[in-house]
């Protein structure tokens, strides 16, 4: 897909993914999440025998917290904002006029996302969390965003033939 269409003629709340899509993005990313960060204290105490032992819940789920927000947002920056379960359901997290975010806007987005509460913010319909509120991004469905830029590109080749 040429990403060199103006964005402002592609209706971006169209192209905006379900609620179902942003659902699994989610839950597959949570997995991925635990089993990434399972990996990470099997290797701390590898390294450091006993040294997990000591942290109290509250201590953990804090650690858990901020290596979700960093894991995530290195994982989107990488890949362009896609995560394994954007990946997985062909959705992209984008910037409001439809252009590719970058490490920051990734790092605050995801930061964001560690907010308690932040999942019920996304039962409204369009799902709009408080992360892509705040954070002026949105996750849109790469198929929608492909019709609409064929479309786009269909009636400018249609203007200028009869130019």
């Amino acid at each position: 897909m040429d990403f060199n269409t103006s964005y402002q003629e592609v209706d971006l709340d169209y192209c905006r993914a379900s609620s179902g899509k942003r659902l699994a993005n989610y839950i597959i990313d949570l997995i991925v999440f635990y089993i990434i960060l399972f990996g990470i204290y099997i290797f701390i105490e590898i390294l450091f025998p006993g040294i997990l032992d000591g942290i109290n819940s509250l201590l953990d789920r804090l650690i858990a917290m901020f290596c979700y927000g960093f894991i995530m947002s290195l994982i989107e920056a990488v890949s362009h904002g896609k995560s394994i379960g954007k990946l997985i359901t062909g959705t992209k997290a984008v910037n409001l006029d439809g252009s590719e975010i970058d490490l920051q806007k990734a790092f605050t987005r995801n930061m964001i996302r560690v907010i308690p509460f932040n999942a019920l913010s996304a039962l409204s319909n369009p799902c709009d969390p408080w992360h892509d509120r705040w954070s002026d991004t949105m996750v849109i469905d790469e198929k929608k965003l492909a019709l609409q830029t064929q479309r786009v590109d269909l009636f400018d080749s249609v203007k200028n033939q009869i130019q």
